[in-house]
């Protein structure tokens, strides 16, 4: 390969990566490429690497793929009817989105510094390695039952579609189910959640399936397998816990309670789990690190929200600018 050349996805067990393509820089030159890939070169490249991330190649791609088959002939590329304009308009255009393409590199490079950045702050921060100005005592190893309250809200299964709740492992979060047929559960009862609850999955609880309930999960049900649990304001913070239960040492403590086998053997005790006992600082550094890490992860989300953005528009572009449906003005030949 060399320097300019377009590497393209021939081959894949996933239709939707068929036609991919990268354009290899100096680093990746001299590289060696599988029977999966097909190299195109021209003169004209740079230009077509950005015509090959439009939908409208990408569904020409697809088009000839058949039913069944997720490969196409590497030949057939060449075959492939593409809008090309004119010399010096090809030149503005794929200027033009390149400014894009450097302001999303950046975006995605500073997004991947807050997220080691936040990564950092959490370790030093919900350890006690780190402490803020202002906090100097000693931080006490309680158990969690000093901190929760099992708080069982049952309630009749639904005889209409409901909306139910689920929760992700590795501490990814909570999920819904809208619109949860009441026919696809055999018991009689469930538990309604409210914001500031913390679940657990009593079943994937090793797996780090633990979450705290945002507004939007507000008035979900769950079953009997996810017991939910209120804070004891006077010992706990609730921004200071949601950070504290997504971290590795916790997932250590919930695997140390889930004993068993593998998969949905290994069921937590919801006894032992009260009975877990983390290292806390008081109440009001918990919220002061909360306060902490809750602002570092906005700002991430900002900068997150201002890639998508910028992605979003670049999409627009190359849609009007590569089908000519936009034309550069006064650099038409």
């Amino acid at each position: 390969m060399q320097t300019g050349d377009i590497l393209i996805c021939v081959r894949n067990g996933s239709r939707d990566l068929i036609g991919k393509n990268a354009i290899i820089n100096e680093g990746a030159q001299g590289f060696a490429f599988g029977a999966f890939m097909a190299v195109f070169r021209s003169d004209y490249n740079a230009f077509l690497h950005q015509l090959f991330d439009t939908d409208i190649y990408l569904k020409e791609i697809h088009k000839n793929l058949g039913a069944t088959i997720n490969s196409i002939n590497g030949s057939d590329l060449k075959h492939f009817k593409i809008p090309l304009p004119p010399t010096k308009e090809r030149t503005k255009i794929t200027a033009i989105l390149s400014t894009w393409d450097e302001a999303i590199t950046k975006s995605q490079q500073l997004i991947t510094q807050l997220q080691q950045r936040n990564k950092g702050l959490m370790q030093q921060l919900l350890t006690g390695k780190k402490r803020l100005v202002g906090f100097d005592k000693v931080w006490k190893t309680i158990p969690l039952s000093d901190c929760l309250t099992y708080t069982p809200r049952q309630v009749p299964k639904p005889s209409e579609s409901f909306f139910a709740l689920g929760i992700r492992s590795h501490a990814k979060g909570i999920f819904h189910k809208n619109d949860f047929e009441p026919a696809d559960l055999a018991m009689d009862v469930l538990y309604k959640v409210k914001e500031n609850d913390l679940i657990v999955n009593i079943t994937f609880a090793w797996e780090q399936a633990i979450a705290i309930a945002g507004k939007r999960d507000d008035g979900g049900l769950v079953s009997h397998r996810f017991p939910t649990y209120t804070f004891k304001k006077e010992n706990a913070c609730v921004d200071f816990f949601r950070y504290l239960v997504s971290q590795k040492k916790f997932k250590y403590l919930l695997d140390l309670i889930s004993p068993g086998g593998a998969g949905r053997n290994r069921v937590m005790s919801k006894k032992d789990f009260l009975q877990l006992e983390v290292t806390i600082p008081d109440v009001e550094e918990q919220k002061a690190i909360g306060s902490i890490l809750n602002d570092a992860i906005t700002e991430l989300r900002l900068y997150e929200q201002s890639l998508a953005a910028l992605q979003l528009q670049k999409k627009g572009l190359m849609q009007k600018l590569l089908t000519g449906e936009i034309r550069v003005v006064n650099l038409i030949d």
